[in-house]
């Protein structure tokens, strides 16, 4: 259990890499052009931290730890696109349902998104899980 808990926290920190790049560099001036008024001006890092937390749960529960104890790499690919494939979308297609002006365009970048870090993370966190005798 307690390599489990060092696998998550490591898993916390390539994930959090990973996407305050996407988020703070690649992808700011699209989401400010884009979203505009409906951003905050600060961002509520405690909901954000709250949604890495538990999302990272499901990362390694749902995609790393069934690929280290199943088929290998292959299965943490597909087990992660799909994971960050169903997520994003959930989380897009909510809005672009509910929401006034949500754009279609930030659902398809959120979804591709979405689905290549999860892939990603769930990739580094397998090898690393592997490196650690998970």
């Amino acid at each position: 259990m307690g390599m489990i808990i060092v696998l998550y926290l490591l898993t916390v920190v390539v994930f959090l890499a990973i996407d305050l790049v996407w988020l703070g560099v690649v992808a700011r001036g699209f989401y400010k052009r884009t979203l505009g008024d409906m951003l905050k001006p600060k961002v509520n890092w405690g909901a954000a931290f709250g949604f890495y937390l538990l999302y990272i749960v499901g990362i390694v529960a749902l995609a790393v730890l069934p690929a280290i104890r199943g088929a290998g790499v292959g299965e943490a690919l597909w087990r992660g696109a799909l994971l960050g494939l169903i997520a994003y979308a959930t989380y897009d297609l909510s809005n672009l349902a509910t929401l006034k002006g949500w754009p279609p365009k930030v659902v398809a970048v959120d979804m591709v998104w979405g689905t290549v870090l999860t892939t990603l993370v769930a990739l580094a966190s397998f090898f690393i899980g592997k490196g650690l005798g998970v």
